[in-house]
């Protein structure tokens, strides 16, 4: 088992976050691509199943062996576990609260309030995005503006899936759109936080605070009332994805 079935599951099924990988330092690009396959296979694993209990039931499978990878014990031979294992070791234990996170996905329980929404996405992308910060050097008293970061990010990436959640009873239970404007705007003021705070973060960590492509561009659209995010998003073009990505390689710049 080698880094090779994380490269290319990252690769393929998270593009955005791969082109992240390539402008990490060497040393610490097996960490994410790891992190990265792991997060991709428990954000699935509720959809495995159409009954919540065998849904959960593959979801549990992965917290176990999370946590035995916890108290020192190795993973079976797994084309994930194994060179998470080898790149992260017991401290893969502390990533079963983000597979944890995910139960709400098996249960099908569309969210009734904003606020909930907001508690989802931090224990979800604000746990991913706060591991992979840390473990590229951001120190304990800087993870408030990796917080959010992942808030901004998290929560546009929710709303732009939220046509094809809706389907699903994971988005809200009422299409108002008001709510979604709330979000937008709880969204756009985190990054602006996150803007302001940038000198607190190494540079290093830039790898892991990409927000995606034209984030703001699409909360804006939100905010005035173009764009129903029930039914609709705003699409990103491959170009501008690379230049995005490019502008991220070249500057360093996670921020906008």
């Amino acid at each position: 088992m080698t880094l090779e079935a994380c490269t290319d599951l990252v690769r393929t099924q998270d593009p955005d976050r791969f082109g992240t990988v390539l402008v990490a330092r060497p040393q610490d690009r097996p960490a994410l691509l790891t992190f990265y396959a792991l997060n991709l296979e428990i954000a699935r694993a509720p959809f495995q199943s159409n009954e919540p209990i065998l849904a959960e039931m593959r979801l549990q499978w992965w917290i176990d062996r999370l946590a035995e990878m916890g108290t020192g014990k190795a993973p079976p031979l797994h084309d994930v576990l194994t060179p998470l294992w080898e790149a992260w070791g017991e401290d893969a234990g502390r990533i079963a609260p983000l597979a944890e996170a995910r139960r709400h996905d098996c249960a099908r329980q569309p969210f009734a309030a904003p606020e909930e929404v907001v508690a989802y996405v931090n224990d979800t992308a604000g746990r991913l995005m706060g591991l992979a910060a840390e473990r590229l050097g951001v120190p304990a008293e800087a993870q408030g503006v990796v917080a959010d970061q992942a808030l901004g990010a998290g929560l546009t990436a929710w709303l732009r899936a939220l046509p094809r959640l809706q389907p699903l009873r994971l988005g809200l239970d009422r299409q108002h759109p008001e709510d979604a404007v709330a979000l937008a705007r709880i969204a756009r003021d985190a990054l602006h936080r996150a803007a302001r705070s940038r000198r607190l973060l190494p540079k290093q960590a830039a790898a892991a605070l990409y927000p995606g492509p034209r984030v703001l561009q699409f909360l804006a659209a939100v905010l005035q009332g173009n764009i129903n995010c029930f039914v609709e998003t705003l699409e990103v073009t491959p170009f501008q994805r690379r230049a995005s990505l490019a502008r991220l390689a070249l500057t360093g710049r996670w921020w906008r």
